[in-house]
């Protein structure tokens, strides 16, 4: 029989909440107290996630967001700041070291690969781009980031659905984008709504990224919410870092 892995969907979830939860999972596969997990969540308003090392000023327009209503968050893993919203599924899988090629830009093709399969199920052509990323027509659907821990590897990422572009535009700074000969952050990314006509809704986005992800690693997803213990880790983890000023504007 194949191995069993947990599936958890939070749904709607906030900002800190979010980046807490993609934490306390990544501790309790640590501690062995949870099997591989794919977590599923989407943002209830507007963020942006910094990456750990970026700074706020050379990528987010922090007036903007004040006026948007945009929050921000810092996560552990590294990389660029994002404009997640409403439209966008956010996913989280958890793993042991143990389950993925020794050569970190291995194991990213491993799990990309299989997002790219999800993906182009909606008849588009989405292909994987080192380190990172996956395109559509060379523009990026799903941007993805990783942090390990002690034998445990957490990826996760977004797939855009669809998105508010015009608020990206407002809140992201151009300096990235402007480098590689765009104008605007959008002019870098697409959204899967706007070259499918029937317009996949998020459940059926879960339904194959799952079963993607599952055909790669020859495993079966069973259904499961949360530990009490990973619910205790997620209010603290809020409470003490993922609400605070000093960690979401440390840089």
């Amino acid at each position: 029989m194949p191995e069993h892995w947990r599936l958890v969907d939070s749904g709607y979830v906030r900002s800190a909440e979010s980046a807490a939860i993609d934490e306390a999972i990544l501790e309790a596969h640590v501690a062995g107290s949870v099997p591989n997990t794919l977590h599923y969540y989407i943002r209830a308003e507007p963020t942006i996630s910094v990456g750990y090392f970026q700074k706020l000023c050379d990528s987010v327009d922090r007036s903007a967001c004040e006026r948007l209503g945009v929050r921000i968050v810092r996560r552990k893993s590294g990389g660029s700041s994002i404009f997640t919203d409403r439209g966008q599924l956010i996913y989280g899988l958890v793993l042991g070291e143990r389950d993925l090629p020794e050569d970190r830009a291995a194991s990213f093709r491993v799990i990309c690969s299989a997002m790219a399969r999800a993906i182009s199920s909606f008849g588009v052509r989405a292909e994987y781009r080192p380190m990172n990323d996956i395109e559509i027509a060379g523009r990026k659907v799903s941007g993805n980031a990783q942090l390990r821990r002690k034998g445990s590897v957490l990826q996760h990422g977004t797939v855009i659905l669809s998105t508010d572009m015009a608020a990206m535009d407002q809140v992201l700074k151009t300096t990235g984008a402007a480098n590689r000969g765009l104008s605007m952050p959008s002019d870098r990314v697409v959204s899967l709504s706007s070259l499918v006509p029937s317009r996949p809704s998020m459940d059926e986005l879960k339904e194959r990224i799952a079963n993607e992800v599952a055909q790669e690693f020859g495993v079966e997803f069973v259904r499961s919410s949360l530990t009490d213990s990973e619910k205790r880790a997620v209010r603290l983890l809020v409470d003490s870092r993922y609400s605070k000023a000093e960690w979401n504007e440390k840089f």
